[in-house]
């Protein structure tokens, strides 16, 4: 795989196929569960920490699958969604950096919500600073990241834990 600085809607469906970081590695999730439209930036040498950052965006449209039913009469999008896009989002990046097996969360520090996406919002950026990553058994990586809707910081999470298992362990207990 070449390693690109940014990657496309389609190339994200690809990874989520299993084919851009081969068979049995990092893989995103497919619709309606991804959360991004695009990576704009990925590097290993940048962000906060001068250990990668990676930047993805959201285009928010009203009829986004979260704003039917959550909830009726009050569509906002689940904080655990943008959560969960952070989390995707530090688990392309080990795949990106060539880190071998299955992607998967591993928990957080902390996470505060001060703002809501609601189906008015045009876009969402997420900004992932990779603060560690850890290459032994496992390779495990720590990040922070925020999540900005119209440019207004609505998600900050500290201490965003994801590793990559081979071998069929998916437990941080391997």
């Amino acid at each position: 795989m070449k390693k690109k600085n940014s990657y496309s809607y389609e190339d994200l469906l690809a990874c989520g196929h299993g084919e851009l970081f081969g068979a049995g590695n990092a893989q995103l999730p497919l619709p309606p569960m991804l959360m991004f439209d695009r990576i704009v930036n990925i590097t290993d040498d940048g962000g906060k920490y001068g250990h990668g950052q990676i930047v993805a965006e959201l285009d928010v449209k009203a009829d986004l699958w979260f704003f039917q039913c959550h909830f009726e009469n009050d569509p906002v999008m689940p904080g655990c969604l943008g959560l969960d896009a952070l989390w995707q989002m530090v688990g392309f990046f080990l795949g990106w950096m060539g880190a071998p097996g299955a992607g998967r969360a591993l928990g957080v520090g902390s996470v505060k919500f001060t703002e809501q996406v609601s189906p008015s919002a045009k876009l969402i950026s997420y900004i992932i600073d990779i603060k560690r990553v850890f290459n032994r058994r496992i390779t495990l990586a720590i990040a922070d990241g925020i999540m900005t809707v119209d440019g207004v910081t609505a998600y900050a999470a500290e201490g965003l834990k994801v590793a990559v298992f081979t071998s069929g362990e998916t437990s941080a207990e391997s």
